[in-house]
């Protein structure tokens, strides 16, 4: 029994949420995203490096090293 097209079920609002790209309607049952988690996501995220980092081309990961036509 689907109440879909009932029309004596009663209707509900939906709630809104604003964003940036403006407000938007939330799918019933969803809680919009609070700041909390949105800094939370932001807090567990890895974290990337200030300055740009030179390649490991040393080692066991010399990739030049394997280019190489000689063995001497």
């Amino acid at each position: 029994m689907s109440r879909v097209n009932d029309p004596s079920a009663p209707s509900r609002a939906f709630e809104a949420e604003d964003t940036e790209a403006g407000s938007q309607t939330l799918v019933p049952g969803v809680a919009p995203v609070t700041l909390g988690e949105r800094l939370g996501v932001l807090a567990n995220a890895p974290l990337l490096p200030r300055k740009g980092q030179r390649p490991a081309n040393h080692g066991l990961f010399d990739t030049n090293a394997r280019n190489q036509l000689e063995m001497f």
